[in-house]
C-alpha cells in the first residue's frame, strides 16, 4: 500500500501532467464520436471558453451568497433565464445544484417534508404513514435513490406500447399516501416524453404535486419545439406541473456539474431549505444538498447561456434532430433491429426485432470490439445512444458497423453464450433480482475497498465466474422452492 502514500516531496508538475495524459489514454475515445453517452460536447472552442470561465471562479464558494455576490447574481440570472424558457411565471423559483441526481434528490426531500407538513393537521392517523411517489417504470434511478435516502415508498407505474407512462395506471395507484407524481421529458432509455398534460390534469384534480424530470430535455426540447417539431407541452404551461429538474451541463453545454431544480412557487420550495440556527459555529443556512458550491460551475452555467444564445441553441437542436432522424431511419433499415417507440429528441433505444436470429447483447459485444462504447439496457433488452454534435461525422460509420455486426451475429448464433452477451443475457432472465443486487454490491465493495479494484482489471474469466455464480444461485433457489412447494 506504500504507493498510496502522499509523497514526502511534491512531484514535478510537468511530470504529473504527463501522468494525467498517460492515465487518460485508456479512457473511451469520446472526441471522435465513439462514446454515445456520458459526455455532452458542443465544440472545442466552447469547451475552451468554459474552462476559462470556470477557472476564473476556481476558488470562489457559492455557499455564502453574501461573501460572493457575483455568484448569487449568476445563479439568480441562470434560474430566471431558464424559467423564462420553460414558461415559469413571475412567482416561479429555483436554484442550482450539482447535477440531475442532486436536483431530483433535493426535490424528493422537499416533497416529503411538504407532504408531512400538510398531514400535521391530522394527528395520530398519519404519524406512521410512509409517503409514496408514483414513478414511470422508465424514470431515472435517481428517484429510487432519493426514495431510499429519505424514506419514501416508490410505486411504479407501467408503460404503454409507446413506452410512455400509462396514465390510467397512475390514476389507479393514487392513494392517501401519494405525495408526488413524476413524469419524464424525455425518459432516458427511449427518448420519449411522458403524457405530461394528462398527468397534469390528473395531478391538479387530485391535488397532488407533479414533478417533470427534464434533466436531459430541459435545454433542448424548447428549441426543438421552436424549430416546428411536434413536441407536446411538458413544462410550466401545464397547470398541474409544480416543479422541474433540468441539467444545464447536458444540452445546455455548461461545465459539469450544473443543474437546476425549479418550482412553480416558494410555497413548495421552502421545504427544501435547511437552517441550523443553534450551531456553535454560527447560523448555518443551505438551500440544497450541497454545502460548498463550486463557483466555477455556477459561473459557467451563466456564461454558457449568454455565449450560445437562442440562435446557437437552435442551430444545435436542428443538427441533433437531423442526426436523430438519420439514426432512427438507419437502425430501422437494418434487418433484425428496431427503434423502440418514437423518440422526440436525441435519445434512442433499439432492440432485436427477431430474438431468434439476433441477440442484441451480442451486437453490443461486436460493436465494442470495433471500438464503440455501448450502453446496454434491460426490461426489455436493448442498446442505447445519446446524440451530440461530436457524432455528426460518426453516424455513417456507426450504422455501417452496426449492420455488419448484425450480419455476423446471424451467422454465428453461438456468440450469445460468450462474453458480455452471456452475462447480460443470463442476468436479464433471473427473476430473483435481489441475487443480482447482492453480486453487484460485492463488486462495489471491491471497487471502493482498500485495493480499489478497477472494473477494467476484471478478466473475461472473472466475468464468466459471476455469471456462473448467479446461475448456480438461481438454480439452488429454484430447487429449494420446488422442494418447499412439493411437500
Amino acid at each position: 500500500m506504500s504507493e498510496y502514500k502522499i509523497p514526502e516531496k511534491g512531484i514535478d508538475k510537468a511530470l504529473l501532467l504527463e501522468q494525467l495524459k498517460t492515465y487518460g489514454s485508456d479512457d473511451k475515445d469520446w472526441k471522435n464520436g465513439k462514446v454515445w453517452s456520458l459526455v455532452y460536447h458542443l465544440d472545442d472552442e466552447h469547451s475552451d471558453f468554459m474552462k476559462t470561465v470556470y477557472t476564473s471562479y476556481f476558488s470562489e464558494n457559492g455557499l455564502n451568497p453574501v461573501a460572493f455576490k457575483s455568484l448569487k447574481r449568476f445563479e439568480h440570472e441562470t434560474v430566471r433565464m431558464t424559467l423564462d424558457m420553460l414558461h415559469g411565471g413571475t412567482k416561479s423559483v429555483g436554484n442550482m445544484t450539482s447535477g440531475g441526481t442532486g436536483s431530483i434528490t433535493i426535490a424528493i426531500k422537499c416533497y416529503r417534508d411538504y407532504f408531512l407538513s400538510k398531514r400535521k393537521l391530522i394527528k395520530g392517523v398519519y404519524k406512521f404513514i410512509q409517503p409514496e411517489m408514483i414513478l414511470p417504470a422508465s424514470a431515472h434511478p435517481a428517484f429510487r435513490k432519493a426514495a431510499q435516502y429519505f424514506g419514501v415508498k416508490v410505486v411504479e407505474a407501467p408503460l404503454d406500447k409507446n413506452f410512455r407512462v400509462d396514465v390510467k395506471a397512475v390514476k389507479r395507484l393514487i392513494n392517501l399516501n401519494t405525495m408526488l407524481i413524476v413524469g419524464s421529458a424525455p425518459c432516458y432509455p427511449y427518448g420519449v416524453i411522458d403524457p405530461i398534460e394528462d398527468l397534469g390534469k390528473l395531478a391538479k384534480r387530485r391535488n397532488i404535486p407533479l414533478h417533470v424530470d427534464a434533466c436531459v430535455g430541459g435545454f433542448i426540447l424548447p428549441f426543438v419545439e421552436a424549430l416546428g417539431y411536434p413536441i407536446p407541452a411538458f413544462d410550466f404551461r401545464v397547470e398541474g406541473v409544480t416543479s422541474m429538474s433540468a441539467d444545464i451541463h447536458k444540452y445546455g453545454y455548461a461545465a459539469k456539474g450544473a443543474s437546476l431544480i425549479l418550482y412553480r412557487s416558494m410555497d413548495i420550495m421552502k421545504h427544501q431549505f435547511f437552517i441550523d440556527e443553534s450551531w456553535c459555529g454560527g447560523i448555518y443556512i443551505s438551500p440544497s444538498l450541497q454545502g460548498t458550491k463550486p463557483g466555477g460551475a455556477i459561473a459557467s452555467a451563466w456564461a454558457a447561456l449568454k455565449a450560445i444564445g437562442r440562435e446557437g441553441y437552435m442551430t444545435n437542436a436542428k443538427l441533433l434532430m437531423e442526426l436523430t432522424q438519420s439514426m432512427v431511419d438507419g437502425i430501422n433499415a437494418i434487418d433484425g433491429l428496431e427503434v423502440m417507440g418514437h423518440p422526440e429528441v436525441c435519445l434512442i433505444g433499439f432492440r432485436s426485432s427477431d430474438k431468434r436470429k439476433v441477440n442484441i447483447f451480442v451486437i453490443g459485444d461486436l460493436m465494442e470490439k470495433k471500438g464503440w462504447h455501448i450502453d446496454r439496457q434491460q426490461n426489455p433488452n436493448s442498446l442505447h445512444i445519446s446524440l451530440n454534435p461530436t457524432h455528426e461525422f460518426a453516424t455513417e460509420e456507426y450504422l455501417k458497423d452496426l449492420k455488419d455486426c448484425v450480419a455476423h451475429a446471424k451467422a454465428h448464433p453461438e456468440l450469445k453464450n460468450e462474453g458480455d452477451a452471456a452475462m447480460y443475457g443470463m442476468v436479464a432472465k433471473i427473476p430473483l433480482r435481489g441475487m443480482i443486487k447482492k453480486e453487484l454490491m460485492s463488486l462495489m465493495e471491491e471497487m471502493y475497498g482498500p485495493e480499489g479494484k478497477m472494473p477494467d482489471n476484471e478478466t473475461q474469466d472473472e466475468k464468466n465466474d459471476i455469471v456462473s455464480k448467479l446461475a448456480r444461485t438461481y438454480i439452488e433457489w429454484a430447487e429449494k422452492l420446488e422442494s418447499i412447494f412439493s411437500k
